[in-house]
């Protein structure tokens, strides 16, 4: 939780209650439903709430954008990014069905209005949004065929619509092998805990 506050002391004490809050909601559903290995669970503040809201540093999203989580899983970076950013519309979608009722009961307790879970393949969701995020759920090109079709048109908006997706490792192979514009942005440069040493955002825009 202290690096929460460290990164982001501009949250508001409703926000940070949520922060705090968020690690009870999970372990208690941990212990229901492996959302998070019991090995990492350790580290959930610095690999899973932290780790998501790197793109809170590096976007800065106009009240009413709507993004897509693909692939949620057990609720990131969807939840944590929900609760930065309350003016936007949030879509988190899993194609297990056992992990939304947890997604949905968890942004129950949180007292999230800003989010809705649905249970559904990610390339089958009928909705267009200003920007995809997910969590090295697929490869780049998969994500791109998945989910390209699912951005609104290109605007004049900064940022601009695309996909948002966080990777760890070496990305240059995949991302050789795909036609849309991107931009890697090493998320070392705004943690400095080891962990983010080789955690990556990608932005994919057509």
């Amino acid at each position: 939780m202290e690096l929460i506050k460290k990164y982001f002391p501009e949250l508001q004490p409703d926000q940070l209650e949520r922060v705090e809050h968020l690690h009870a909601v999970y372990e208690c559903w941990n212990q229901k439903l492996n959302l998070i290995s019991r090995k990492d669970f350790a580290f959930f503040y610095e690999r899973h709430v932290l780790h998501s809201l790197a793109i809170a540093k590096a976007f800065d999203f106009p009240a009413g954008t709507t993004i897509m989580d693909a692939g949620t899983g057990g609720g990131f970076p969807g939840i944590p990014l929900a609760i930065f950013f309350p003016e936007i519309n949030f879509c988190l979608v899993d194609s297990v069905l056992k992990k939304i009722k947890a997604v949905e009961a968890i942004s129950g307790e949180l007292g999230l209005t800003n989010l809705v879970a649905l249970n559904q393949r990610v390339e089958n969701v009928d909705r267009r949004f200003n920007f995809i995020v997910s969590r090295a759920v697929a490869p780049l090109a998969e994500m791109i065929q998945w989910t390209g079709s699912k951005l609104i048109p290109a605007e004049a908006t900064v940022p601009k619509p695309g996909i948002i997706y966080l990777k760890g490792g070496e990305v240059h192979q995949e991302l050789s092998n795909i036609t849309w514009n991107y931009r890697v942005i090493p998320i070392r440069g705004f943690f400095e805990e080891e962990f983010f040493s080789t955690k990556l955002i990608v932005y994919l825009t057509r």
